[in-house]
């Protein structure tokens, strides 16, 4: 579209506080989906995340003990996510310096703040998760 078109109609006018059609829109705290929503959800919304903090919850806390407790992933995705989590503050890493060094993994209090959300996670899968799609809501 010309740039002529957007100074002559009205319809097409950046609203004030917007940006043009051009530029990224500013979200409204206010939408459906916020933009805090939506990075919640673009960092524990990847595969395996919630079951790493899960597991953190659950007290384990060694690299090895996550792994099992997280069935099917993979060291290299493990090692991936965690320093991912590490990075947004959600998870620390802890060194001992013992022979061997010791090597543990324990959320933030940003990360505990989680429990929660993860908790309700749990509860609607075992409510919902093993259900056939079309099947009648499980008795309460």
């Amino acid at each position: 579209m010309p740039d002529r078109q957007l100074e002559t109609n009205p319809l097409l006018a950046t609203p004030p506080g917007r940006t043009s059609a051009r530029m990224q829109p500013v979200q409204d705290e206010t939408a459906p989906v916020c933009k805090h929503f939506q990075r919640a959800a673009e960092i524990i919304g990847k595969r395996w995340t919630t079951q790493i903090i899960r597991a953190l919850l659950q007290d384990v806390s060694r690299y090895t003990d996550i792994r099992v407790a997280v069935s099917g992933i993979s060291d290299h995705l493990l090692s991936e996510r965690l320093k991912e989590l590490e990075s947004e503050g959600i998870v620390a890493r802890c060194v001992t310096p013992d022979t061997p060094v010791r090597i543990d993994y324990r959320l933030t209090d940003k990360g505990k703040d989680l429990t929660g959300s993860i908790e309700a996670l749990a509860a609607w899968a075992e409510r919902w998760a093993a259900a056939d799609p079309g099947a009648a809501p499980p008795e309460s």
